[in-house]
């Protein structure tokens, strides 16, 4: 029991730790000269605004590696600590949180997307929470089209946190249910905020 809880504990901390290394800004900026957060409208330092200012190649190593800081930490305490302890809740919600939070950016963090992807890939063995996830943004992007991109966003978490609450609490998953439903309220807060509108200097120089 004492070592479930020092196994989860540490996840925790190394799951935030790391959600909170901002590769999407980091990456850029060292190999491309490239701030995405200065170019962005909307100022984020996610891998979606490096595939707009730094190409795909870029954008697809931070795409990964975005993904992958949810993916690692979770996907080693699957495999070695007690999934159904309430606890793991906190190991799948910590790397969203250090992304969103990334205190390692002076507190400006992502959208989080990426990486609450990343978490779910990694139990997809436990859970096709990930499918549903994936399902809904296709839906709502693809087939449907809410737009703007943020209320698509904002819709797609909202009906995932739902849904994937009930469905895996009644499945005997609680556990895993309050991580997903977090990790959807975690999104929806990071897509509350607007888009940011341009500084009236920059709308003169327009």
């Amino acid at each position: 029991m004492k070592n479930q809880l020092t196994a989860q504990l540490f996840y925790i901390a190394f799951g935030f730790l790391l959600g909170s290394v901002m590769f999407s800004r980091i990456l850029p900026r060292a190999f491309l000269k490239k701030d995405i957060c200065a170019l962005s409208k909307d100022k984020n330092p996610g891998a979606s605004n490096v595939f707009v200012h730094c190409g795909i190649p870029m954008g697809l190593l931070c795409l990964a590696l975005d993904m992958a800081k949810g993916f690692v930490p979770v996907f080693l305490a699957s495999r070695t600590t007690d999934v159904q302890r309430l606890l793991f809740a906190g190991v799948m919600v910590a790397p969203v949180l250090g992304h969103a939070l990334a205190v390692f950016n002076d507190l400006h963090g992502g959208k989080c997307i990426a990486t609450i992807f990343g978490v779910l890939i990694a139990l997809l063995p436990l859970t096709p929470a990930g499918w549903l996830l994936a399902g809904l943004y296709i839906l709502f992007s693809g087939i449907i089209r809410v737009k703007p991109n943020r209320k698509c966003s904002l819709l797609t978490f909202t009906l995932f946190g739902a849904i994937a609450g009930v469905m895996l609490t009644r499945h005997g998953k609680f556990s895993i249910a309050v991580g997903c439903v977090v990790m959807a309220l975690l999104a929806i807060l990071k897509h509350l905020v607007p888009e940011a509108e341009p500084l009236p200097e920059e709308k003169k120089a327009d």
